[in-house]
């Protein structure tokens, strides 16, 4: 699509943008070369860092990404961390990114709390890298895991199936922001495929998939919807002092969203009101129908999501099969690593610890983990 292109990068000053309205991601194909040389880059930072969360790495991170990726690599996540346009569906999919080795990464563990890092270590190096060239910094959040480190492994686990998690699998995982409900959430999204033997589709969504701002969503810039925290917790607070917040925000014509279909819509706990969930209702009607399942990824591909301006899912699936001409096939489980990152650290710093400012502690919308 013209409008995602790097080529807009030479457009004339004087010339007027014209765009079709997005409704999928931007595809990059990765060539071999490009591939051998993150892969060679991944081995050198492993040797000179020995971990993609070295302090001494991060603080350069930006550095690193400038010298050390493919030219055409870090141009276009370098446009696409300051581009909010009317054009601009909110992800890349770098098709091939990595040749993943799949005897070394060994069989996919019963749940993400068995995922052995040391085998994952490369691959941290070179999903920061892509977020360092937006630039932004990778950060985790206690929200997530209690931290849990800048790389999450998101495996599915079947003590979880039936949940809106990353663990979950046997229900669709309804399209939604990251961490809705936090007033920092993630700004930028990398998710790394390892694994996808069962055939997974993604599901990708975009505000600006709509096109011009109509009617309906006009109303979701009142401040008067619950974003409650989601399934992983159980103390969900709907009481009248729960805080509110709007589903779109920044600037009206082209605005950011903060959406989780299955908490904020058809979570029967989340304490709406009747004008804001028939608000929310209407505006799911036109949502739903802009979904783009499209998009089934393979083993090395990796999804670039701006979390201000799409929201992701998947379909459900059962973990460890899928169906090849009508029979059933016992396959490897899915796997996938997720990393989350913020542009500012000096933005989050009343929500970060003391110590570490890429550890944030946001619990709900503003609110601060007590951990006393």
């Amino acid at each position: 699509m013209k409008s995602q292109s790097i080529l807009s990068i030479e457009r004339p000053t004087n010339e007027p943008l014209s765009f079709d309205i997005p409704t999928k991601p931007l595809i990059i194909e990765i060539t071999p070369q490009e591939r051998n040389i993150l892969s060679n880059v991944g081995n050198l930072l492993v040797k000179a860092f020995g971990s993609y969360e070295n302090p001494e790495y991060i603080s350069s991170l930006h550095l690193h990404a400038f010298q050390l990726l493919p030219e055409r690599i870090t141009r276009i996540l370098s446009q696409f961390g300051t581009d909010f346009s009317a054009g601009q569906y909110g992800a890349i999919v770098f098709k091939g990114l990595l040749e993943i080795d799949q005897d070394d990464l060994g069989p996919t563990p019963l749940n993400w709390q068995g995922a052995d890092y040391g085998k994952l270590n490369k691959y941290g190096f070179i999903c920061s890298l892509l977020h360092g060239a937006v630039p932004s910094k990778p950060v985790q959040y206690y929200a997530q895991r209690k931290g849990g480190g800048l790389l999450h492994a998101v495996i599915p686990d079947e003590k979880m199936s039936m949940t809106q998690t990353g663990s979950g699998s046997k229900t669709d995982l309804y399209v939604h922001t990251e961490d809705a409900f936090l007033s920092h959430q993630a700004d930028f999204l990398s998710f790394l495929y390892l694994r996808n033997e069962e055939r997974v589709p993604s599901t990708l969504y975009s505000i600006r998939s709509h096109g011009e701002v109509n009617a309906v969503m006009e109303k979701l810039f009142e401040p008067i919807y619950q974003c409650p925290k989601d399934a992983n917790y159980e103390d969900e607070d709907t009481s009248d002092s729960a805080p509110l917040a709007s589903v779109l925000y920044g600037n009206r014509e082209l605005p950011f969203i903060r959406f989780d279909a299955a908490e904020q819509i058809f979570n029967e706990n989340a304490g709406q009101t009747s004008e804001a969930l028939n608000n929310l209702m209407d505006f799911w009607d036109e949502a739903k129908t802009l979904i783009n399942s499209d998009y089934i990824p393979n083993s090395g591909d990796l999804i670039f999501v701006n979390n201000h301006l799409c929201a992701h899912g998947r379909s459900a699936f059962v973990a460890g099969q899928r169906i090849e001409n009508g029979e059933i096939i016992k396959c490897e489980r899915r796997q996938m690593l997720r990393m989350m990152s913020k542009t500012s650290l000096i933005h989050i710093r009343s929500v970060t610890q003391t110590d570490n400012p890429y550890f944030i502690m946001e619990e709900h919308l503003g609110k601060i983990f007590d951990l006393d």
